[in-house]
């Protein structure tokens, strides 16, 4: 199976700053300088502590190992590299409007710190997910076996020894090269224009990241921007009170821990994954702001406006935390719905479709004041949906979030038919009959293409393991449903309130929501 490519997070080398706080353009001063050396790049140069990104720029995390390697060498080589090109604020800060991953790579050559070093560790809060390691581990291996190390040219300056030519010229080469620059003229207004036309016709930014760049000032793109980094990195709720910020980054750690966590690591070996698998960053922050968006009924990005107190961004995530309790959580409001069954394909592949349609039913059933419904036939329900998984085939014909209804409203039939003591295994041959989805192709589930290999693919590996492993997990006492793992109440059997003692006999596993709500 060929490796998956891994960027490299350089995202913490260059600080961000809002183009507002700085104002205007300064006076003409520095504008007349056309390159920049290598040492200007070092931390206890002039230049480099004034060096910044714009708030709204997205992470620099777009190069991969090999193209950070092939972009020093070339550096080094004395080859034509385009120039960067900067912005100078009232402030005196250059802001990097094009060449953010040039410099970034650079620095990180400079500073061995690759999205894992001294710098980085400081903007996370030390808190590194292991993809960033490995990432940074793989181009540290890269370039100590086809360059060396920024520190290894240094020393050359005072011993070169028995050392390859080639690298003698590279580090003579290192005290004349320069970073050609180009300036941008104007004001605040002049230096954003000029940002969006040169990085949307260089290398396109996502839908999600241009609505959440317009977006950037409103409480549900800070609220998505804090969760999407657990509340570490940039700060952009760094204008609101202390209190506010550090409320904010509390919870939105608490709702990414909540959301995707464990780690799902694949195959899978363990039952105990995250509601939301592996997703790109581009896709997790899309999700992550739909999220946002959907349990906050908003329907526009900028319908809120802008934040200027940080109490509307707070109160958006205290509802994000609550939804994603009821979801998957030890709290006595959780229903405890087991990953595997609602999130995942049965060779362990994570739904989007799913989650989306989940988080509606959850709503709806809070709307609705009908938890209780869903309880009662909550055994069956978790059978039909695993054992015919149409949800594909639902999402298909549009995009996950505009099919949430849809998706919602087949759930909701479900429920209704179990409800109306319709047999389990006739639910799902009566709505494919009743086409209110559309036509639905019943599957039969652990039916896949004929392998072409003679070893196990890591989704076979996965569909082995769930298949094996699942019928034998624990169940819900009171319901019967499935219970994930680390997440289940132990319940009196027997009431203390009816004289129940907390004895083993008395004792039994079940869902928070069922314990604490349904049971009572």
């Amino acid at each position: 199976m060929r490796k998956k490519i891994q960027n490299v997070s350089l995202d913490a080398l260059i600080p961000r700053e809002a183009f507002e706080i700085q104002g205007e353009q300064s006076q003409n001063i520095g504008r007349n300088v056309h390159t920049i050396s290598i040492r200007d790049l070092e931390q206890n140069s002039f230049f480099y502590p004034s060096l910044r990104k714009p708030d709204f720029q997205r992470e620099t995390n777009e190069w991969d190992a090999e193209k950070i390697c092939e972009f020093i060498e070339s550096f080094l080589d004395g080859d034509l590299i385009p120039a960067v090109i900067l912005w100078r604020s009232a402030g005196s800060d250059y802001f990097v409007i094009d060449g953010s991953h040039r410099l970034s790579s650079l620095i990180a050559w400079i500073n061995d710190d690759y999205g894992d070093g001294k710098i980085s560790k400081e903007f996370y809060d030390g808190d590194i997910v292991d993809e960033q390691k490995s990432a940074a581990q793989t181009v540290k291996k890269l370039i100590k076996e086809r360059i060396g190390s920024y520190k290894f040219y240094q020393s050359l300056t005072q011993n070169r020894g028995e050392v390859d030519p080639k690298i003698i010229d590279r580090s003579r080469n290192l005290g004349a090269l320069g970073i050609q620059l180009q300036w941008v003229e104007g004001d605040v207004r002049k230096a954003e224009d000029s940002f969006f036309k040169i990085n949307q016709k260089a290398a396109p930014i996502g839908e999600t990241e241009i609505r959440l760049l317009q977006a950037r000032k409103t409480p549900n793109g800070v609220a998505a921007r804090a969760i999407m980094r657990s509340g570490s990195g940039h700060k952009y709720w760094s204008d609101f009170p202390q209190e506010k910020q550090v409320n904010i980054e509390k919870l939105a750690q608490e709702i990414h821990q909540l959301i995707f966590e464990p780690k799902l690591k694949n195959p899978i070996k363990n039952l105990d994954v995250p509601i939301v698998g592996n997703l790109s960053s581009s896709e997790k922050l899309e999700l992550i702001l739909e999220f946002v968006n959907m349990v906050n009924s908003i329907e526009e990005d900028n319908q809120l406006g802008n934040d200027s107190t940080g109490d509307k961004t707070v109160k958006l995530l205290i509802k994000c935390k609550k939804v994603a309790q009821r979801i998957n959580s030890k709290d006595p409001s959780s229903l405890g719905l087991h990953p595997i069954i609602y999130f995942y394909t049965s060779a362990g592949k994570p739904k989007i479709g799913s989650f989306y349609g989940i988080v509606t039913l959850v709503l709806d059933l809070e709307k609705t004041k009908s938890f209780s419904k869903f309880i009662q036939v909550r055994k069956d329900f978790e059978w039909v949906i695993w054992q015919d998984d149409m949800i594909p085939q639902i999402v298909s014909k549009s995009s996950a979030i505009k099919a949430r209804g849809k998706v919602k409203d087949f759930y909701r039939q479900i429920i209704d038919k179990l409800s109306q003591e319709v047999d389990k295994k006739n639910v799902m041959k009566e709505i494919v009959a009743e086409k209110t989805f559309g036509s639905l192709k019943r599957k039969i589930k652990g039916n896949t293409s004929e392998a072409v290999s003679k070893d196990f693919s890591r989704e076979t590996k996965s569909a082995a393991h769930i298949r094996d492993t699942l019928p034998g997990s624990p169940r819900c006492k009171i319901c019967e449903g499935y219970l994930p793992i680390g997440f289940s109440s132990i319940d009196h059997k027997i009431r203390k309130a009816d004289g129940g003692l907390g004895t083993l006999k008395n004792a039994q596993l079940t869902h928070p929501y069922c314990n604490t709500t349904f049971k009572n």
